[in-house]
């Protein structure tokens, strides 16, 4: 967002000081009806959400709420556009126009203002939350602040709402997080065993902010077992910080300066879009990946060196400076594992333009899949450029325990393994979690025998259970063994099939207290596309989809009364 006042020529019979003047009443005033339609949105939604509950508990309730609300804010929104039009400085600020129903006029004006987006494949403010810009904050702060409720504006919702099967039945489901929880109670006990409640006086000081020497020395040994690395990996080269954006973030600090970029094959995860921001200012430069299977394409979403290699090129012949290349393997959203070869290539590529490769691996265990073969960077035994591959892992995924805010970041270069541990001193995990992590992650034998195996065979019902659903359903999907998602094509649900309806079914789902990430959040290039968690427990999963089938079920009911009023006004 900008905030820099554009140059106006001086109306002849006016002063300069009455025209500053005039702009920052306009500026004001603006900023005053964004807070308010903001408001007086919230205060509809509340209200849609007790009407809804009436409605289950059986009592009958007027439409007149959506109605209302829906009326008040294209009003709103037609004052912010006036106020625009008059407004002399730069400040761009998007409104918020709430689906609280999916009437025709409603998202007749919804489509027009996404419209007017700049950029498609990219997570718009319009399509999320307002932008009231608080006095109060710098530019920075405010670009930092519309980029959080932009990103996380479900999630925040869901935080305050959250499904209880007893407590709050009718609250939010999120298939959109990818958390794993279906082996909770294996690690709630292991947790809570007599080794994990140990405390010593250093454990309650400042740590070293690479991280415990006891806990990097763990991590060592658990990556070389696990990764299958050729040789024992060094305790020095591991770095722990909070979590494994944490990581990736002070890697983008340490490996660009502003203004400089990253390869990312889309659809990627969404998160590296924000850490990139958050503090490096660095660009994510898209590798689009498409869905049809083609002579170049032999299955959806191919990655190859040839389009890493064209949009490089492309990105040079623009003046962008591109660092480096980050891949997910499995790869989040797709559920896709590379070969062996396949990575070789990938990091061949990288050496030839002198490219850093960031792997993230943090899915490396949840490869539920028998039949196939994870293979990770550290387990080749040459690297083509050792000094610029970096890897990701953490235990959020694998183990479930995103609360406990642990990412690992191995690096055989180290000047880069110290330049990140310095961030440790803002993003250090407790000294008490880390002696719970160490514990767990030396836990080999509970680990192999009883962890890994429960933990695979239920992702592999749960999973079993949701693809049946979605065949029953006639909704493709790519079959993948891999990751606690599955990516899945909603495109004959849109109508026409453009981004902008892509997020009028993500509101819709929304309305629905079910919440679910659509393909736009992950860079997508082709709207309809959606990723929706499965690794949740039985009894949540089987609701979950009973919203998501009557979801699909209003969708289809509304393009039916569309048409007869159309055929109606013929």
């Amino acid at each position: 967002m900008s905030h820099q006042s554009e140059t106006c020529p001086v109306p002849s019979d006016q002063k300069p000081g009455q025209v500053l003047k005039d702009q920052s009443t306009y500026d004001q005033l603006l900023k005053m009806v964004l807070h308010l339609q903001w408001l007086v949105k919230k205060h509809f939604i509340q209200l849609e959400v007790t009407r809804r509950r009436q409605q289950l508990e059986g009592e009958k309730h007027a439409e007149s709420i959506c109605e209302q609300g829906n009326y008040l804010n294209l009003l709103m929104s037609k004052m912010v556009n006036v106020l625009r039009s008059g407004a002399t400085s730069g400040l761009e600020c998007q409104e918020y126009l709430p689906c609280l129903d999916s009437r025709d006029d409603v998202r007749s004006e919804q489509r027009a203002e996404l419209s007017r987006q700049p950029d498609p494949l990219v997570p718009q403010l319009s399509d999320f939350e307002p932008a009231f810009v608080s006095h109060d904050l710098s530019n920075r702060g405010a670009d930092i602040s519309v980029l959080y409720h932009s990103s996380f504006q479900d999630y925040i919702a869901y935080q305050g709402d959250k499904f209880h099967e007893e407590n709050n039945p009718l609250g939010f489901i999120n298939l959109g997080t990818s958390e794993n929880k279906l082996c909770i109670d294996l690690m709630i006990k292991r947790l809570s065993e007599n080794d994990m409640n140990h405390i010593e006086d250093f454990l309650l000081q400042y740590p070293d902010w690479r991280g415990q020497p006891f806990l990097r020395e763990e991590v060592a040994q658990f990556l070389t077992y696990y990764c299958r690395a050729p040789a024992q990996l060094d305790p020095e080269n591991v770095v722990v910080l909070n979590g494994c954006c944490s990581v990736f973030s002070a890697l983008a600090m340490v490996l660009c300066d502003p203004g400089e970029g990253f390869l990312v094959p889309t659809p990627v995860y969404g998160g590296f879009a924000f850490s990139s921001r958050l503090y490096a200012h660095v660009e994510l430069i898209p590798v689009h990946l498409e869905s049809e299977i083609t002579e170049a394409n032999t299955c959806p979403f191919q990655l190859t060196v040839d389009k890493l290699e064209q949009v490089l090129l492309e990105a040079k012949s623009k003046g962008k400076k591109v660092k480096g290349l980050i891949l997910t393997n499995p790869q989040n959203p797709l559920g896709d594992i590379y070969s062996r070869d396949s990575l070789k290539e990938y990091l061949t590529f990288a050496k030839r333009y002198n490219l850093h490769v960031i792997i993230d691996e943090i899915y490396l265990l949840s490869v539920f899949d028998e039949s196939i073969t994870f293979h990770s960077v550290l387990s080749i035994k040459s690297l083509p450029d050792p000094n610029r591959t970096h890897m990701i892992w953490g235990t959020s995924k694998d183990f479930g325990i995103s609360g406990f805010r642990f990412g690992v970041l191995y690096t055989h270069n180290k000047d880069v393994a110290s330049a990140v541990g310095s961030f440790g001193y803002l993003h250090s995990i407790s000294g008490i979690d880390q002696h719970k992590l160490s514990k767990l992650l030396h836990s080999r034998e509970w680990i192999d025998s009883r962890y890994l195996p429960t933990n695979r065979s239920r992702l592999r019902d749960a999973h079993r259970y949701i693809t049946k659903k979605l065949k029953e359903l006639k909704i493709p999907f790519l079959y993948r063994g891999a990751g606690l998602y599955i990516w899945i094509n909603l495109k004959k649900y849109l109508d026409p099939c453009t981004f902008e309806e892509e997020v009028l079914l993500l509101r819709r789902f929304r309305d629905n207290k079910l919440i679910l990430s659509c393909g736009k959040a992950y860079m997508c290039k082709e709207p309809g596309w959606f990723r929706l968690v499965f690794a949740e427990n039985s009894f949540r999963l089987r609701l979950a989809m009973r919203r998501f089938c009557q979801v699909l079920q209003e969708q289809k009911q509304s393009w039916i009364e569309k048409q007869l009023e159309e055929s109606v006004k013929e």
